[in-house]
Protein backbone atom coordinates (compact mmCIF):
# COMPACT_ATOMS: atom_id res chain seq x y z
CA UNK A 1 0.00 0.00 0.00
CA UNK A 2 2.64 2.04 0.46
CA UNK A 3 4.49 1.86 -2.35
CA UNK A 4 1.02 2.54 -4.30
CA UNK A 5 0.44 5.59 -2.04
CA UNK A 6 3.97 6.47 -2.94
CA UNK A 7 3.87 6.24 -6.85
CA UNK A 8 0.61 7.89 -7.18
CA UNK A 9 2.43 11.03 -4.58
CA UNK A 10 5.23 11.08 -7.91
CA UNK A 11 3.07 11.11 -10.88
CA UNK A 12 0.51 13.55 -9.21
CA UNK A 13 3.79 15.83 -9.24
CA UNK A 14 5.18 15.08 -12.56
CA UNK A 15 1.72 15.99 -13.75
CA UNK A 16 1.59 19.17 -12.16
CA UNK A 17 4.68 20.40 -14.49
CA UNK A 18 8.47 21.21 -13.48
CA UNK A 19 7.00 24.83 -13.75
CA UNK A 20 6.10 24.48 -10.02
CA UNK A 21 9.15 22.81 -8.99
CA UNK A 22 12.13 23.98 -11.38
CA UNK A 23 15.01 22.05 -9.22
CA UNK A 24 13.04 18.38 -9.20
CA UNK A 25 12.75 15.75 -11.71
CA UNK A 26 12.17 12.11 -11.71
CA UNK A 27 14.20 10.65 -14.61
CA UNK A 28 17.98 9.66 -13.46
CA UNK A 29 19.81 11.75 -11.19
CA UNK A 30 23.69 11.34 -11.36
CA UNK A 31 24.86 9.25 -8.09
CA UNK A 32 27.67 12.32 -6.70
CA UNK A 33 28.45 15.62 -7.94
CA UNK A 34 31.74 14.20 -9.17
CA UNK A 35 30.50 11.45 -11.82
CA UNK A 36 30.64 11.68 -15.32
CA UNK A 37 27.70 12.51 -17.51
CA UNK A 38 26.89 9.43 -19.58
CA UNK A 39 25.92 10.64 -23.27
CA UNK A 40 24.54 9.79 -26.20
CA UNK A 41 24.56 11.24 -29.40
CA UNK A 42 21.30 10.21 -31.77
CA UNK A 43 22.55 11.82 -35.44
CA UNK A 44 26.28 12.60 -36.26
CA UNK A 45 25.92 14.76 -39.64
CA UNK A 46 27.86 18.01 -39.53
CA UNK A 47 25.93 19.58 -36.29
CA UNK A 48 26.06 16.69 -34.29
CA UNK A 49 29.43 16.32 -34.87
CA UNK A 50 30.40 19.52 -34.34
CA UNK A 51 28.71 19.30 -30.64
CA UNK A 52 30.52 15.87 -30.13
CA UNK A 53 34.03 17.71 -31.00
CA UNK A 54 33.19 20.31 -28.34
CA UNK A 55 32.48 17.48 -25.37
CA UNK A 56 35.07 15.47 -26.09
CA UNK A 57 37.12 18.23 -24.94
CA UNK A 58 35.52 18.01 -21.42
CA UNK A 59 36.71 16.04 -18.56
CA UNK A 60 33.26 15.25 -16.65
CA UNK A 61 31.64 13.49 -19.61
CA UNK A 62 31.96 10.01 -21.55
CA UNK A 63 30.32 9.03 -24.95
CA UNK A 64 28.59 5.87 -24.28
CA UNK A 65 26.56 5.45 -27.49
CA UNK A 66 26.22 6.89 -31.29
CA UNK A 67 23.37 6.63 -33.48
CA UNK A 68 23.40 7.67 -37.51
CA UNK A 69 21.70 5.43 -40.19
CA UNK A 70 24.49 6.78 -42.33
CA UNK A 71 27.61 4.83 -41.16
CA UNK A 72 29.68 7.27 -42.88
CA UNK A 73 28.90 9.69 -40.24
CA UNK A 74 29.24 7.06 -37.69
CA UNK A 75 32.90 5.99 -38.96
CA UNK A 76 33.70 9.73 -38.45
CA UNK A 77 32.56 10.02 -35.30
CA UNK A 78 34.07 7.13 -33.89
CA UNK A 79 37.35 8.28 -35.47
CA UNK A 80 36.71 11.64 -33.70
CA UNK A 81 36.29 9.88 -30.42
CA UNK A 82 39.31 7.31 -30.91
CA UNK A 83 41.96 10.30 -31.44
CA UNK A 84 40.49 11.95 -28.65
CA UNK A 85 41.61 9.04 -26.68
CA UNK A 86 37.97 7.71 -25.13
CA UNK A 87 36.99 4.41 -25.44
CA UNK A 88 34.37 2.82 -28.73
CA UNK A 89 30.77 3.63 -27.63
CA UNK A 90 28.06 1.19 -29.00
CA UNK A 91 27.11 2.28 -32.16
CA UNK A 92 23.19 2.22 -33.50
CA UNK A 93 21.51 2.91 -37.00
CA UNK A 94 20.71 -0.32 -38.77
CA UNK A 95 17.27 1.39 -39.32
CA UNK A 96 15.09 4.69 -38.62
CA UNK A 97 14.13 3.60 -35.11
CA UNK A 98 17.33 2.15 -34.02
CA UNK A 99 17.55 5.05 -31.84
CA UNK A 100 15.16 3.66 -29.30
CA UNK A 101 17.87 0.81 -28.61
CA UNK A 102 20.13 3.44 -27.38
CA UNK A 103 17.63 5.22 -24.95
CA UNK A 104 17.24 1.53 -23.80
CA UNK A 105 20.63 1.60 -22.45
CA UNK A 106 21.03 2.35 -18.76
CA UNK A 107 24.38 3.69 -19.83
CA UNK A 108 23.32 6.92 -21.34
CA UNK A 109 22.19 9.64 -19.02
CA UNK A 110 21.87 12.30 -21.55
CA UNK A 111 21.20 12.59 -25.30
CA UNK A 112 21.66 15.39 -27.42
CA UNK A 113 19.67 14.75 -30.79
CA UNK A 114 20.71 16.40 -33.84
CA UNK A 115 18.47 15.30 -36.52
CA UNK A 116 16.69 16.42 -39.49
CA UNK A 117 13.75 18.22 -38.41
CA UNK A 118 11.06 15.82 -38.94
CA UNK A 119 12.55 13.64 -36.11
CA UNK A 120 13.27 15.85 -33.27
CA UNK A 121 9.87 15.89 -31.22
CA UNK A 122 9.51 12.40 -31.75
CA UNK A 123 12.88 11.56 -30.69
CA UNK A 124 12.89 13.58 -27.47
CA UNK A 125 9.33 12.47 -26.60
CA UNK A 126 10.38 8.74 -27.00
CA UNK A 127 14.06 9.94 -24.99
CA UNK A 128 12.16 12.04 -22.08
CA UNK A 129 10.01 9.12 -21.27
CA UNK A 130 13.05 6.77 -21.39
CA UNK A 131 13.97 9.23 -18.36
CA UNK A 132 17.16 10.74 -20.29
CA UNK A 133 17.67 14.33 -19.92
CA UNK A 134 17.51 15.57 -23.80
CA UNK A 135 19.45 18.60 -25.77
CA UNK A 136 16.94 18.72 -28.80
CA UNK A 137 18.71 21.28 -32.14
CA UNK A 138 16.59 23.78 -33.25
CA UNK A 139 13.73 24.04 -34.14
CA UNK A 140 12.16 21.28 -31.91
CA UNK A 141 9.01 21.09 -33.21
CA UNK A 142 7.25 21.53 -36.72
CA UNK A 143 3.80 21.17 -36.22
CA UNK A 144 1.60 22.59 -32.80
CA UNK A 145 0.88 19.22 -32.02
CA UNK A 146 4.44 18.52 -31.68
CA UNK A 147 4.83 21.73 -29.41
CA UNK A 148 2.22 19.97 -27.26
CA UNK A 149 3.83 16.86 -27.18
CA UNK A 150 6.99 18.41 -25.77
CA UNK A 151 5.83 20.09 -23.12
CA UNK A 152 2.89 17.16 -22.09
CA UNK A 153 5.84 14.59 -22.17
CA UNK A 154 7.83 16.69 -20.10
CA UNK A 155 5.25 17.27 -17.36
CA UNK A 156 3.93 13.78 -17.21
CA UNK A 157 7.53 12.57 -16.52
CA UNK A 158 9.55 15.18 -15.30
CA UNK A 159 11.96 14.69 -17.48
CA UNK A 160 13.77 17.78 -18.89
CA UNK A 161 14.64 18.67 -22.32
CA UNK A 162 16.50 21.81 -23.26
CA UNK A 163 16.62 23.52 -26.65
CA UNK A 164 20.25 23.49 -28.08
CA UNK A 165 19.48 27.62 -29.17
CA UNK A 166 23.44 28.62 -29.43
CA UNK A 167 22.97 32.31 -30.49
CA UNK A 168 21.02 32.98 -26.96
CA UNK A 169 25.09 32.54 -25.89
CA UNK A 170 26.29 34.76 -28.59
CA UNK A 171 28.51 37.56 -26.91
CA UNK A 172 26.81 40.75 -28.12
CA UNK A 173 23.41 39.16 -27.68
CA UNK A 174 24.35 38.40 -23.93
CA UNK A 175 26.11 41.59 -23.48
CA UNK A 176 22.97 43.29 -24.80
CA UNK A 177 20.75 40.74 -22.46
CA UNK A 178 23.18 42.20 -19.58
CA UNK A 179 22.42 45.78 -20.67
CA UNK A 180 18.07 44.79 -20.70
CA UNK A 181 18.40 43.54 -16.98
CA UNK A 182 20.03 46.78 -16.27
CA UNK A 183 17.47 49.13 -17.54
CA UNK A 184 20.16 50.83 -20.05
CA UNK A 185 17.30 51.03 -22.82
CA UNK A 186 14.76 51.50 -20.25
CA UNK A 187 10.74 49.93 -20.16
CA UNK A 188 11.32 47.26 -23.33
CA UNK A 189 8.78 48.56 -26.96
CA UNK A 190 9.68 46.39 -29.91
CA UNK A 191 12.01 44.27 -31.14
CA UNK A 192 13.75 42.81 -34.71
CA UNK A 193 15.13 39.69 -35.03
CA UNK A 194 14.93 36.65 -37.54
CA UNK A 195 16.90 34.34 -40.00
CA UNK A 196 18.72 36.14 -42.59
CA UNK A 197 20.37 33.88 -44.61
CA UNK A 198 21.28 32.53 -47.68
CA UNK A 199 21.29 29.06 -47.85
CA UNK A 200 20.59 28.15 -51.43
CA UNK A 201 23.99 26.79 -51.55
CA UNK A 202 23.02 24.41 -48.25
CA UNK A 203 19.99 23.37 -50.03
CA UNK A 204 20.90 22.10 -53.37
CA UNK A 205 23.98 20.45 -54.26
CA UNK A 206 26.07 18.68 -57.36
CA UNK A 207 25.02 15.34 -55.43
CA UNK A 208 28.99 14.56 -54.70
CA UNK A 209 29.34 16.79 -52.02
CA UNK A 210 27.76 18.97 -49.15
CA UNK A 211 28.78 22.08 -50.59
CA UNK A 212 29.34 21.18 -54.27
CA UNK A 213 27.10 23.77 -56.23
CA UNK A 214 24.32 22.16 -58.24
CA UNK A 215 20.62 21.55 -58.22
CA UNK A 216 20.06 18.53 -56.67
CA UNK A 217 18.23 17.87 -53.49
CA UNK A 218 16.42 14.92 -51.98
CA UNK A 219 17.13 11.71 -52.55
CA UNK A 220 20.06 13.08 -54.67
CA UNK A 221 21.33 15.86 -52.01
CA UNK A 222 23.79 15.35 -49.67
CA UNK A 223 23.88 16.34 -46.24
CA UNK A 224 20.77 19.20 -45.28
CA UNK A 225 19.81 19.24 -48.91
CA UNK A 226 18.66 15.12 -48.44
CA UNK A 227 16.23 16.70 -46.19
CA UNK A 228 16.05 20.61 -45.57
CA UNK A 229 14.82 21.58 -49.04
CA UNK A 230 11.67 19.47 -48.75
CA UNK A 231 10.10 21.76 -46.40
CA UNK A 232 10.81 24.62 -48.81
CA UNK A 233 8.84 22.89 -51.34
CA UNK A 234 6.26 22.19 -49.28
CA UNK A 235 5.73 24.46 -46.75
CA UNK A 236 4.83 28.42 -46.86
CA UNK A 237 6.35 28.94 -43.13
CA UNK A 238 8.51 30.64 -41.25
CA UNK A 239 10.66 27.12 -40.52
CA UNK A 240 13.46 28.17 -38.65
CA UNK A 241 12.97 30.79 -36.13
CA UNK A 242 14.42 30.43 -32.87
CA UNK A 243 17.77 31.79 -33.91
CA UNK A 244 16.09 35.17 -33.92
CA UNK A 245 13.22 34.64 -31.12
CA UNK A 246 15.11 32.72 -28.75
CA UNK A 247 17.57 35.59 -27.54
CA UNK A 248 14.68 37.92 -27.76
CA UNK A 249 12.21 35.81 -25.68
CA UNK A 250 14.65 35.72 -23.20
CA UNK A 251 14.69 39.80 -23.07
CA UNK A 252 11.32 39.83 -22.80
CA UNK A 253 11.13 37.20 -20.28
CA UNK A 254 8.84 35.39 -22.26
CA UNK A 255 7.33 32.40 -20.23
CA UNK A 256 8.14 33.75 -17.22
CA UNK A 257 6.02 36.98 -16.41
CA UNK A 258 5.59 37.40 -20.21
CA UNK A 259 3.87 35.29 -22.96
CA UNK A 260 3.47 35.50 -26.78
CA UNK A 261 0.00 36.08 -27.60
CA UNK A 262 -0.63 36.43 -31.05
CA UNK A 263 0.85 36.58 -34.84
CA UNK A 264 0.07 37.78 -38.38
CA UNK A 265 2.53 36.59 -40.97
CA UNK A 266 3.02 37.44 -44.74
CA UNK A 267 4.96 36.03 -47.56
CA UNK A 268 6.58 37.03 -50.63
CA UNK A 269 6.36 35.32 -53.91
CA UNK A 270 8.37 32.65 -54.27
CA UNK A 271 11.74 32.90 -56.82
CA UNK A 272 14.63 32.33 -54.99
CA UNK A 273 15.46 28.89 -55.54
CA UNK A 274 13.64 28.68 -59.32
CA UNK A 275 16.12 31.19 -60.52
CA UNK A 276 19.27 29.28 -58.22
CA UNK A 277 18.31 25.85 -60.04
CA UNK A 278 17.92 27.15 -63.21
CA UNK A 279 21.22 29.59 -62.99
CA UNK A 280 23.21 26.59 -62.07
CA UNK A 281 21.60 24.01 -64.01
CA UNK A 282 19.95 25.46 -66.79
CA UNK A 283 15.88 25.64 -67.31
CA UNK A 284 15.79 21.66 -68.71
CA UNK A 285 16.97 20.56 -65.64
CA UNK A 286 13.94 18.30 -63.82
CA UNK A 287 13.91 20.28 -60.46
CA UNK A 288 13.56 23.68 -62.77
CA UNK A 289 9.94 22.19 -63.20
CA UNK A 290 9.39 22.26 -59.80
CA UNK A 291 7.21 25.24 -58.12
CA UNK A 292 8.27 25.90 -54.45
CA UNK A 293 6.05 26.84 -51.81
CA UNK A 294 7.63 28.57 -49.52
CA UNK A 295 7.77 32.62 -50.34
CA UNK A 296 11.65 34.30 -50.54
CA UNK A 297 10.90 36.59 -47.53
CA UNK A 298 8.60 35.81 -44.48
CA UNK A 299 7.50 38.37 -42.30
CA UNK A 300 5.44 37.68 -39.07
CA UNK A 301 4.81 40.28 -36.07
CA UNK A 302 4.08 38.95 -32.63
CA UNK A 303 2.48 40.94 -30.13
CA UNK A 304 3.47 39.84 -26.14
CA UNK A 305 1.41 40.05 -23.07
CA UNK A 306 3.28 42.86 -21.78
CA UNK A 307 2.42 44.86 -25.08
CA UNK A 308 5.98 44.69 -26.73
CA UNK A 309 5.66 43.89 -30.17
CA UNK A 310 8.75 41.53 -32.57
CA UNK A 311 8.82 41.74 -36.20
CA UNK A 312 10.64 37.83 -37.18
CA UNK A 313 12.05 37.52 -40.47
CA UNK A 314 12.52 34.52 -42.53
CA UNK A 315 14.93 35.43 -45.54
CA UNK A 316 17.16 32.20 -46.61
CA UNK A 317 16.06 31.78 -50.15
CA UNK A 318 17.77 35.10 -51.77
CA UNK A 319 21.11 36.20 -52.40
CA UNK A 320 22.26 38.64 -49.32
CA UNK A 321 24.87 38.83 -46.59
CA UNK A 322 24.12 36.84 -43.38
CA UNK A 323 22.53 38.47 -40.44
CA UNK A 324 19.99 38.04 -37.55
CA UNK A 325 18.85 41.12 -37.97
CA UNK A 326 18.48 42.16 -33.85
CA UNK A 327 17.06 45.44 -32.58
CA UNK A 328 16.21 45.81 -29.21
CA UNK A 329 14.30 49.28 -28.47
CA UNK A 330 12.74 50.73 -25.56
CA UNK A 331 11.80 54.25 -23.86
CA UNK A 332 15.14 55.36 -23.22
CA UNK A 333 17.08 54.37 -26.34
CA UNK A 334 17.82 51.05 -28.47
CA UNK A 335 20.59 48.80 -30.05
CA UNK A 336 20.79 47.59 -33.90
CA UNK A 337 23.08 44.82 -34.83
CA UNK A 338 23.19 45.88 -38.13
CA UNK A 339 25.63 48.69 -38.46
CA UNK A 340 26.69 47.48 -34.41
CA UNK A 341 25.08 51.20 -33.25
CA UNK A 342 23.00 51.94 -30.16
CA UNK A 343 21.47 54.79 -28.89
CA UNK A 344 20.93 55.91 -25.11
CA UNK A 345 19.35 58.55 -24.43
CA UNK A 346 21.00 61.50 -22.10
CA UNK A 347 23.76 59.51 -22.69
CA UNK A 348 24.59 59.78 -26.81
CA UNK A 349 24.80 62.72 -28.50
CA UNK A 350 21.62 63.89 -29.34
CA UNK A 351 19.90 62.30 -32.98
CA UNK A 352 23.56 60.17 -33.64
CA UNK A 353 24.35 56.70 -33.23
CA UNK A 354 27.13 55.57 -30.74
CA UNK A 355 29.50 52.66 -32.18
CA UNK A 356 28.10 49.86 -29.97
CA UNK A 357 31.83 48.12 -29.49
CA UNK A 358 32.19 50.02 -26.47
CA UNK A 359 28.79 49.28 -24.36
CA UNK A 360 29.19 46.00 -25.44
CA UNK A 361 32.85 45.96 -24.01
CA UNK A 362 31.21 47.63 -20.66
CA UNK A 363 28.47 45.26 -20.44
CA UNK A 364 30.15 42.09 -21.24
CA UNK A 365 28.41 38.84 -19.83
CA UNK A 366 29.95 37.45 -16.90
CA UNK A 367 30.01 34.21 -19.11
CA UNK A 368 31.94 35.70 -21.44
CA UNK A 369 34.48 37.50 -19.05
CA UNK A 370 34.89 33.93 -17.80
CA UNK A 371 35.00 31.42 -20.38
CA UNK A 372 35.50 33.47 -23.47
CA UNK A 373 38.97 32.64 -24.31
CA UNK A 374 38.34 28.45 -23.77
CA UNK A 375 35.20 29.04 -25.80
CA UNK A 376 36.72 30.81 -28.84
CA UNK A 377 37.22 27.11 -30.49
CA UNK A 378 34.44 25.71 -29.96
CA UNK A 379 32.05 26.81 -33.13
CA UNK A 380 30.04 29.31 -34.02
CA UNK A 381 32.04 32.34 -33.11
CA UNK A 382 32.46 30.58 -29.68
CA UNK A 383 28.36 30.28 -28.43
CA UNK A 384 28.45 26.38 -29.34
CA UNK A 385 30.80 26.48 -25.77
CA UNK A 386 27.95 27.75 -23.80
CA UNK A 387 24.81 25.88 -24.77
CA UNK A 388 26.61 23.04 -24.60
CA UNK A 389 27.94 23.72 -20.90
CA UNK A 390 24.65 24.74 -20.13
CA UNK A 391 23.19 21.11 -21.27
CA UNK A 392 26.08 19.51 -19.17
CA UNK A 393 25.90 21.16 -16.25
CA UNK A 394 21.93 21.18 -16.18
CA UNK A 395 22.18 17.28 -16.97
CA UNK A 396 24.78 16.79 -14.19
CA UNK A 397 22.23 18.18 -11.56
CA UNK A 398 19.00 16.83 -13.07
CA UNK A 399 17.43 20.45 -12.79
CA UNK A 400 15.90 22.42 -15.49
CA UNK A 401 17.62 24.26 -17.85
CA UNK A 402 17.54 27.67 -18.87
CA UNK A 403 15.81 26.87 -22.36
CA UNK A 404 13.30 24.38 -21.09
CA UNK A 405 10.27 22.67 -23.11
CA UNK A 406 8.11 26.02 -22.80
CA UNK A 407 10.33 27.71 -24.53
CA UNK A 408 11.13 25.16 -27.02
CA UNK A 409 7.02 24.87 -27.56
CA UNK A 410 6.49 28.49 -27.40
CA UNK A 411 9.03 29.35 -30.02
CA UNK A 412 8.82 26.52 -32.61
CA UNK A 413 5.03 27.27 -32.58
CA UNK A 414 5.58 30.51 -34.99
CA UNK A 415 6.28 27.72 -37.70
CA UNK A 416 2.54 26.11 -37.91
CA UNK A 417 1.04 29.46 -36.48
CA UNK A 418 3.33 31.63 -39.70
CA UNK A 419 1.69 28.99 -42.10
CA UNK A 420 -1.54 29.60 -40.88
CA UNK A 421 -1.73 33.38 -41.36
CA UNK A 422 -0.26 33.30 -44.33
CA UNK A 423 -2.81 30.76 -46.03
CA UNK A 424 -5.81 32.75 -44.34
CA UNK A 425 -4.36 35.93 -45.64
CA UNK A 426 -2.73 37.32 -42.59
CA UNK A 427 -4.77 36.73 -40.09
CA UNK A 428 -4.00 37.04 -36.67
CA UNK A 429 -3.29 33.35 -35.08
CA UNK A 430 -3.19 33.19 -31.46
CA UNK A 431 -0.26 31.68 -29.87
CA UNK A 432 -1.37 28.52 -27.00
CA UNK A 433 -0.36 28.87 -23.25
CA UNK A 434 1.92 26.33 -23.00
CA UNK A 435 2.33 26.67 -19.62
CA UNK A 436 -1.53 26.74 -18.45
CA UNK A 437 -1.52 29.98 -16.84
CA UNK A 438 1.78 29.61 -15.65
CA UNK A 439 3.84 31.97 -16.74
CA UNK A 440 1.97 34.63 -14.25
CA UNK A 441 4.13 32.85 -11.32
CA UNK A 442 6.99 32.03 -13.01
CA UNK A 443 10.57 33.66 -12.00
CA UNK A 444 12.97 35.39 -14.66
CA UNK A 445 16.04 33.20 -15.56
CA UNK A 446 18.85 34.32 -13.86
CA UNK A 447 20.48 35.17 -17.00
CA UNK A 448 23.42 37.47 -15.18
CA UNK A 449 25.14 34.09 -12.99
CA UNK A 450 28.56 33.59 -14.35
CA UNK A 451 27.77 29.39 -13.97
CA UNK A 452 25.76 28.37 -16.83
Amino acid sequence: MNSRRNFVKKTALAGAGISLLPNLSFGGILDTADKKLRIGFIGVGLRGTNHLNNILLRKDTEITAICDIDKRRTDIALNMIDKAGFKKPQVFGKSDDDYKNLLALDTVDAVIISTPWLWHTRMAVDAMKAGKYTGLEVSAANTMEECWDLVNTHEQTGSHVMILENVNYRRDVLAVLNMVKQNVFGELLHFRCGYQHDLRFVKFNDGKTAYGKGAEFGDKGISESAWRTQHSLLRNADVYPTHGVGPVAAMCDINRGNRFLSLTSHATKARGLHKYIVDTAGENHPNAKLRFKQGDIITSTIETANGETIIVTHDCNSPRPYSLGFRVQGTEGLWEVDGNRIYVEGKSEPHKWDDADEWLKKYDHPLWQKYGEKAMGAGHGGMDFFVINAFIESAKQNIAPPLDAYDAAAWSAITPLSEASIENNGEPQDFPDFTRGLWVKRKPYNWMKDTY
